[in-house]
């Protein structure tokens, strides 16, 4: 997919009942890009680029995904940016350990990122909720302009990638977390804390989104 300086990328946001829609597709539109929510993944055909935003349970998430999940992996093969925010960067992996721990059995992830999301420590406050730093551990250009800035996170389980090269950011609460990942190929990502809600740092990534959307 490509744009220009003069045409806004067409970027989707998955609907699959378990987003904060409005919030991201108001920061997107911000961040000057045209935004459809769809619920059918026949819309990705035409999108430079795809938001899967969510909040809630891994199982639950992956259950009513489902229908998208042939359409994500298609996409994410064929180089489309794919933005996973909050759970839905959690689904990009490939397992959690919310199913077992949630007594929901195996839940599979889009395995676009190899790896699992684990809990944090019993001796740690969960949800991880508010304010904090990112500490940018490798060149993308999702990240371009905020390393050392404040994110907005609500969270009890982070991404354990199974290659250290998808880490792109930590994050410090108690264990140095992946707070945004990101595939091999560097087109599919996500961010575990909430860009929507993250103030100027939040508008930034959002920004550099779309950039990646037009190129």
């Amino acid at each position: 997919m490509s744009g220009t300086a003069q045409t806004a990328a067409e970027i989707v946001v998955v609907d699959y009942g378990l987003g904060n829609l409005r919030s991201v597709t108001r920061g997107l539109e911000r961040a000057g890009a045209d935004v459809d929510i769809v619920e059918d993944p026949a819309a990705f055909e035409h999108a430079d680029g795809i938001v899967l935003p969510g909040v809630g349970a891994f199982s639950e998430g992956m259950e009513n995904a489902g229908p998208f999940r042939d359409a994500l992996v298609a996409a994410a093969e064929d180089g489309v940016p794919i933005f996973g925010i909050c759970l839905g960067m959690q689904m990009l992996l490939t397992s959690s350990e919310e199913a077992d721990h949630a007594g929901q059995g195996d839940a599979e992830g889009l395995d676009l990122i190899p790896g699992t999301n684990e809990r944090f420590d019993e001796d740690q406050t969960v949800p991880h909720m508010g304010w904090n730093e990112l500490d940018v551990q490798r060149d993308h250009p999702l990240v371009d302009g905020v390393d050392g800035e404040y994110a907005y996170f609500v969270h009890s389980y982070y991404a354990s990638p199974d290659d250290d090269g998808a880490v792109v950011a930590t994050t410090d609460y108690g264990v140095d977390f992946p707070s945004i990942v990101a595939n091999e190929a560097g087109n599919v990502f996500g961010t575990q804390f909430h860009p929507e809600k993250s103030g100027e740092t939040g508008l930034t990534i959002l920004r550099n989104f779309v950039e990646i959307c037009t190129e």
